[in-house]
């Protein structure tokens, strides 16, 4: 007679894993120091101990300069787990490896289905925020599978420290987003009730996505990978009331539903 699952030694699940992908312009651990500094302000558990992709494809031509043990130092002194490497080139694979990081172009096992999108956001700093580690290539199209997947709806309230992710569809939530919980969509996200923590839309590059409010007291929105924190507060004219969240060409814009109030 098979065993439980309970009474196994290891259970082996499906789990969906969100890491920060690090998208490097320079080689130069000041430089990146610097912009990591300006990035968070100061802000000891801005990033909380997160999984990070370091992306070397845009230095290609300089990656042989990168100080792998000094990088891998850098960003765990701001709380980033450097678990992998995306664009590398084969001359640094075995380099890579030989400091436990895995590679994330298909050799390890990563597929890399939102490379293009996130290129096409590079951010003007060293390193970009928030996105998913991609999942599996999806199937050839069928008309069948063409169909919208449906909205990944929540109506329990998210507790701190809680993350949700919507693979390949919008996320729709009834209840109030806690501080220190994190919402994650690859399409738009709604809330319809406070919104505090963190809400991620576009994640896996889609810089249509939108998220939507019912009252906004963020930590922090991003749209694509690229984000807006709230250290200071939302506007005066924003708070507590409906607003949508889009990307506007580089910018994260904030506007009031049914005004013509922009931030």
């Amino acid at each position: 007679m098979p065993k439980s699952p309970s009474s196994l030694p290891i259970e082996i699940k499906i789990s969906t894993v969100v890491a920060i992908s690090a998208i490097l312009h320079s080689a130069d651990p000041m430089a990146i120091d610097a912009a990591l500094k300006q990035m968070t302000g100061g802000v000891s558990d801005f990033f909380e101990d997160e999984f990070a992709v370091i992306d070397i494809a845009a230095i290609a031509e300089d990656a042989a300069q990168v100080d792998w043990e000094a990088l891998i130092r850098l960003l765990k002194g701001y709380r980033l787990n450097a678990v992998a490497v995306r664009g590398a080139p084969a001359a640094l694979h075995d380099v890579i490896r030989a400091h436990d990081l895995f590679l994330d172009d298909g050799s390890s096992g990563a597929r890399d289905n939102a490379a293009a999108a996130a290129q096409a956001a590079e951010p003007a700093a060293p390193v970009a925020e928030a996105i998913p580690v991609p999942g599996p290539i999806a199937a050839p199209a069928t008309a069948a599978a063409s169909a919208p997947a449906p909205a990944m709806i929540i109506d329990t309230p998210v507790r701190a420290g809680q993350r949700i992710y919507a693979r390949g569809t919008d996320l729709i939530i009834t209840a109030v987003v806690n501080n220190g919980a994190e919402i994650i969509a690859d399409g738009s996200i709604h809330v319809y009730a406070p919104l505090h923590g963190r809400a991620l839309a576009g994640a896996s590059g889609d810089a249509g996505a939108r998220i939507f409010a019912l009252q906004l007291e963020p930590e922090l929105v991003s749209i694509a990978g690229v984000y807006r924190t709230f250290d200071e507060g939302v506007p005066a004219d924003m708070a507590r009331t409906p607003v949508q969240i889009r990307l506007v060409g580089d910018r994260i814009d904030i506007s009031s539903l049914g005004s013509a109030n922009r931030h």
